[in-house]
């Protein structure tokens, strides 16, 4: 265990998946989610729910080392459910070592939207809530990564825990008409909006929305939202 070490926090909602987790040591997530593959030293596990009900309030409170692992359509992971409506879709199957408690657990008494959040190991050994995990920049990051979420725009999110593979820090891309929309926390050639903590939110966001509408607006894709 380093400092550095990344670690990947999913979500659980259902206590079937929780199940899954404890007796067979793996855990799925959608190809599309992870577009640089899945390679975060650790893989923690936010719980809500049913999958929280034997824990308590939602939140963290499980985490174990990542092993490997390997890509299959949904139906093939979960045969017993080839009728879901993404039973076609790929998803990695992360296989893990031990599953841990998280000691003390982090609950979720922000009550935040929480999809996935990149971290490092240090910040989630020393966290005493949810948004000790994020850095300021990752923050600023995610506020924004939901507001669009919440108006049913398309929006990849890179973490600042992912310099190592986007060679840049915290940002959202969006897929316009006319290109890829940037904003990120630091400026650059391809960056559209440099997102800076001086900002309000609401000025933030505003100025993103000019920005995707600029290019066209978000790009017409066949694929379903979720």
């Amino acid at each position: 265990m380093f400092p550095d070490d990344r670690v990947l926090v999913g979500v659980i909602n259902r206590k079937r998946d929780v199940q899954t987790l404890l007796k067979h040591h793996w855990y799925r997530i959608p190809e599309d989610k992870m577009p640089f593959g899945v390679y975060a030293e650790y893989i923690a596990f936010f719980l809500s729910g049913s999958a929280a009900k034997a824990y308590g309030d939602s939140g963290i409170y499980l985490y174990g080392r990542r092993k490997g692992f390997e890509l299959a359509q949904r139906k093939v992971l979960l045969p017993n459910e080839p009728n879901h409506k993404n039973a076609e879709r790929r998803y990695y199957k992360v296989q893990l070592h031990a599953i841990e408690e998280k000691q003390p657990p982090l609950l979720n008494n922000e009550k935040r939207t929480i999809s996935f959040i990149y971290t490092t190991w240090d910040r989630f050994i020393k966290a005493e809530k949810l948004s000790d995990l994020y850095s300021h920049e990752d923050y600023f990051v995610d506020r924004i990564y939901h507001a669009l979420r919440d108006r049913r725009v398309r929006v990849s999110r890179f973490w600042d825990a992912d310099r190592e593979y986007t060679g840049t820090g915290a940002h959202i891309r969006v897929l316009c008409e006319q290109g890829a929309m940037i904003a990120a926390t630091e400026p650059g050639e391809d960056v559209d909006v440099y997102i800076e903590r001086r900002m309000s939110e609401d000025a933030l966001l505003a100025k993103v929305l000019t920005a995707i509408r600029d290019k066209g607006g978000p790009a017409v894709l066949s694929v379903p939202y979720e």
